[in-house]
């Protein structure tokens, strides 16, 4: 199924988006944008497409709209675009700032120790490929699982 395709959704749950994608409009946010936090809204609450497989006719929690309609509406709507835009500017080169930050501070923090660490995991890395490439397929399956396990370990 493409990205983006509602087939799965049923004819409620697309009208409910169609509901908070005109309020978030109403508001003064661009169509695109609209529509995007309104399947978010949906999906959040009912948990994705509904038409198949069993689960329907459960209680739908709806504090996401209510949230998405109590916030920063009639605020935003008056302000215009070129004050929106510049906040938003603002907002990412903060964001970039941060990201830079934190990539320096990872980077100091890695000692001689840590690399050390890095290059004899990549030994041990190389040595089980060779040895798995003369296994059976199961027993490469079950090895790929527990070296992707590892590498999941190492990395948080």
């Amino acid at each position: 199924m493409p990205r983006g395709d509602k087939s799965s959704y049923t004819s409620k749950q697309k009208r409910q988006a169609e509901h908070i994608e005109e309020g978030y409009e109403r508001r003064g946010i661009r169509r695109g944008e609209a529509a995007r936090r309104a399947w978010a809204t949906v999906n959040k609450e009912t948990g994705g497409g509904k038409k198949s497989g069993s689960g329907r006719g459960k209680k739908v929690p709806t504090a996401s709209s209510r949230r998405g309609g109590k916030i920063g509406g009639k605020a935003a709507a008056a302000r215009p675009a070129s004050a929106r835009k510049a906040s938003a500017t603002r907002g990412a080169a903060i964001r970039k700032r941060s990201a830079a930050r934190s990539a320096a501070a990872r980077k100091a923090s890695a000692t001689p120790a840590a690399a050390t660490r890095k290059r004899s995991a990549a030994r041990q890395t190389a040595a089980a490929r060779k040895a798995v490439a003369t296994r059976s397929t199961a027993a490469r399956k079950a090895s790929a699982k527990k070296a992707a396990a590892t590498r999941r370990r190492r990395a948080s």
